[in-house]
């Protein structure tokens, strides 16, 4: 009778390892095996890419993916959003994983063979479409992680929410879309999220690693509208009006001593950019308006009130003190908060991200000046927003094509890496519970 019962427990051993293929190598092997079909997704997104509120090729591609899966999928969400809901077999938390869908108005320069060759008008203008960001990176890293995890999809413990969310980049004035427009839809209720994940790849990080930063990551960011109104004349003779462009010279440079001045530069820094000004058509014309927009990037919300009181301040006591007018508008079409990892929540993840990279990978970065609506579902639940490489390995971060550029680029050989990265962050958040 030993035998048997020694054969019967041997079995059960055998059948409860192949029950719970959740181990961090078990998600490597399953990520490695897909890495063709990652690229391959990748691509076609790059060659295909969308304006946001307009993602509809690649919200449907995405959606098919995650019903092939067996995924719960609700399509729609925020106008092209697509959000897949995994049940695991045992019970535990809900955790989200976003993904970004938007490309931008850049004309690609790239020679690589799937290069972009789409265009569009965008703000009246015709312009070329590109995924100058790595949101096509993006989509094709979370279809991944979809496919890895619904294999695994018995021994999860808990419930995985796909958020695939279209225009991360923001739109033109009066449009509504993004993380802040998937919050208010509910994509984090029903069922109700209790940490959310996501992902930035970066063409100046190298390929292999991984980036995190506690508490604020990313820059609030409010845009701004200042438009200048003084008398028009004739060139030759000033005097007899109102110049809105020397005003408005004067704006941009005092403008520029609110960090200098204003701003306690030990604690956290700040941006003030005027990026548009338009006024005039000629010569010898001395116009009435002038119209300027700008940007603020703030890492709390004392430093933002403030320098949103000064620009006020500012822009209108110039004008006055120029016998003009003006008027400013902030936020003017978009506002996103501080990108927040929650300390807490990094400290306890730090550990799977690396095991999941080698603890050398994993880097603690600086706080960056740039923004992200992912703040938007941190604002209601605990999150971590990381940034994987993209740089080629020998390669310099220096001469690394920037971001929204025409000729960015980024080294396809780490897409995996960020595969795993979710992967284990969603099962190990899981498995130790709320």
């Amino acid at each position: 009778m030993k035998k048997p019962v020694l054969l019967a427990l041997c079995s059960f051993a055998t059948l409860a390892s192949l029950a719970q293929p959740t181990s961090k190598a078990e998600v490597a092997k399953r990520a490695d095996a897909i890495e063709k079909k990652i690229i391959a997704w990748r691509e076609d997104f790059h060659e295909h890419p969308e304006l946001g509120n307009h993602e509809f090729r690649s919200s449907e591609i995405i959606a098919k993916h995650l019903e092939s899966l067996g995924i719960e999928v609700k399509r729609g969400v925020a106008t092209t959003g697509v959000v897949g809901i995994l049940k695991g077999g045992k019970p535990g938390p809900v955790v989200a994983l976003r993904a970004d869908m938007d490309a931008l108005p850049v004309t690609e320069r790239t020679p690589v063979p799937f290069a972009s060759k789409v265009s569009t008008t965008y703000m009246g203008n015709q312009v070329g479409v590109m995924h100058a960001c790595g949101h096509d990176s993006h989509m094709a890293i979370l279809m991944g992680v979809a496919e890895v995890l619904s294999s695994m999809k018995a021994n999860l413990h808990g419930t995985v929410k796909f958020i695939f969310q279209p225009a991360e980049e923001g739109l033109p004035p009066g449009e509504k879309g993004g993380a802040e427009q998937m919050v208010k839809e509910g994509v984090l209720e029903n069922p109700k999220v209790d940490a959310v994940f996501g992902l930035h790849i970066q063409s100046y990080q190298p390929v292999g690693t991984i980036s995190y930063r506690p508490g604020g990551d990313m820059a609030a960011v409010n845009d701004m509208q200042i438009v200048v109104k003084g008398r028009s004349s004739h060139g030759a003779y000033p005097w007899s009006g109102v110049d809105p462009i020397v005003t408005s010279a004067e704006i941009i440079n005092s403008l520029q001593t609110i960090v200098s001045r204003n701003l306690h530069i030990t604690a956290n820094p700040a941006v003030v950019t005027i990026g548009a000004i338009n006024g005039g058509n000629r010569q010898n014309i001395i116009p009435e308006t002038v119209t300027m927009l700008g940007t603020v990037r703030t890492f709390s919300a004392d430093d933002e009130k403030m320098i949103i009181e000064r620009v006020k301040q500012i822009v209108t006591k110039t004008a006055e003190a120029n016998n003009a007018t003006a008027e400013v508008k902030i936020p003017y079409s978009a506002h996103y908060p501080v990108t927040y990892n929650n300390p807490d929540l990094v400290a306890k993840m730090l550990p799977t991200l690396q095991a999941t990279a080698g603890a050398n990978n994993v880097i603690l970065r600086q706080a960056e000046t740039g923004a992200e609506d992912f703040s938007f579902y941190e604002e209601k639940v605990p999150g971590i927003f990381i940034h994987l490489g993209g740089l080629p390995k020998g390669g310099d971060p220096v001469k690394a094509p920037a971001h929204h550029t025409p000729d960015f680029f980024i080294d396809e050989s780490g897409f995996t890496l960020g595969v795993k990265a979710l992967c284990n962050l969603a099962i190990d958040y899981m498995a130790m519970g709320k």
